[in-house]
């Protein structure tokens, strides 16, 4: 049904950035109509029960619309064509929308909680109703139908916003699973349990709701590129027999299908630099054809010829080595004065690594300088 819709709204041709828009507003709009629709089931449930947990799971329904709202319109925000004001697009709103969605989440937990709360310390009995029963469990039913479809356009799609809302249509499912739970409970055992399961639907929103803001909130933040982009980058660059190595690579998300990157190529001092800048425009072009992206490459010159320079390059290694396996060194270069060599370069170090950059410039230059000969090292430290 969500792919039928996609498929009228974008003209037939469902492929592409514009497909995928499409499938978030047919996400967004079906779930209003889903959500508006069980919510005045379980409202009318409520009424002819009394049950507070089936009155708060419908108002949690009735928000569920809103969010489903708030996703149509990040989808159709996030479409807009860059401007002068916005160059990269607002493929961002797509984020926002989904920070908005697991916020409203939040806030919906908070207010079952107090009413639960109230229920727990003030309990009043809860009518049973065949009627009411069905409409809750056909509720669960189509929770779990919703729950189905955002998890598989989510994935398909790469979406933050349509998992945040998978993640809600699953706890939305186990939440009045558990409201109905509780009317049975009263009516074959005369259990008054209707306030502690409305505490325990506030919980799982609870729950619900902090995982969806951790994956809304990261590329908003700018989270680290996925290692299996990472190794793409490195192929298609590497692939190049002229590029020696690549480092200081950053990637910057803009938006579903709106990335930038940038990262130093090195490339042989003594080759042709016309033609070595002429390798790196068509690498730039061709990560832009394969992954969509805006790629920008600084080319750095880097000797290669000479034996002496080659030799003290293995012997940094080593040295960068003893501050953490995974550290690695970049242009290096050794400057030859009538008293001293400098050996210039800029070390890699991992987040993890727990040393200061202070301290490890500090062995990194005592290491140096234990080596024969009069070294000195003029260090950058870098973390990645």
């Amino acid at each position: 049904m969500i792919a039928l819709i996609a498929k009228l709204l974008s003209k037939g041709n469902p492929d592409g950035m514009q497909g995928r828009h499409m499938i978030g507003v047919a996400c967004g709009a079906t779930g209003i109509a889903l959500n508006v629709l069980l919510f005045g089931g379980k409202l009318a449930a409520a009424g002819i029960t009394g049950a507070v947990s089936i009155r708060a799971d419908a108002f949690n329904n009735l928000s569920d619309a809103g969010t489903s709202l708030v996703t149509l319109v990040g989808f159709l925000l996030s479409r807009q064509r860059p401007d002068t004001k916005h160059p990269f697009g607002h493929g961002r709103m797509e984020y926002i929308a989904g920070l908005t969605v697991a916020m409203a989440v939040l806030l919906m937990g908070f207010s079952l909680l107090q009413t639960s709360v109230e229920k727990i310390l003030h309990p009043s009995p809860v009518s049973f109703s065949l009627v009411s029963t069905l409409i809750l469990a056909g509720a669960v039913a189509v929770k779990l139908i919703m729950f189905a479809y955002n998890r598989k356009y989510g994935k398909l799609t790469d979406s933050a916003t349509l998992s945040a809302a998978a993640t809600d249509s699953l706890s939305d499912a186990m939440a009045t699973s558990a409201v109905l739970a509780a009317a049975l409970c009263q009516h074959f055992f005369s259990w008054q349990i209707d306030g502690y399961v409305g505490l325990l639907v506030s919980l799982l929103i609870f729950i619900s709701a902090i995982k969806a803001l951790k994956e809304t909130m990261e590329p908003l933040l700018g989270k680290s590129p996925s290692p299996e982009l990472i190794h793409e980058i490195e192929s298609i660059v590497l692939a190049n027999p002229e590029i020696i190595s690549m480092h200081d690579l950053a990637v910057h998300d803009y938006g579903p299908g709106r990335l930038m990157i940038s990262l130093h190529a090195e490339v042989p001092a003594e080759g042709d630099m016309i033609a070595l800048h002429d390798t790196i425009d068509n690498t730039e072009h061709e990560l832009r054809d394969k992954l969509g992206c805006t790629a920008v490459i600084h080319m750095d010159p880097v000797v290669t010829s000479d034996e002496r320079t080659a030799e003290m390059l293995g012997r940094i290694s080593e040295l960068v080595k003893a501050l953490d396996e995974r550290a690695s060194f970049h242009d290096f270069r050794m400057v030859e004065g009538p008293t001293h060599t400098n050996l210039i370069f800029d070390v890699v170090l991992p987040f993890d690594v727990k040393i200061s950059d202070e301290q490890a410039k500090q062995r990194i230059q005592h290491m140096v300088r234990a080596l024969q000969g009069n070294y000195y090292a003029v260090v950058e430290i870098d973390r990645e």
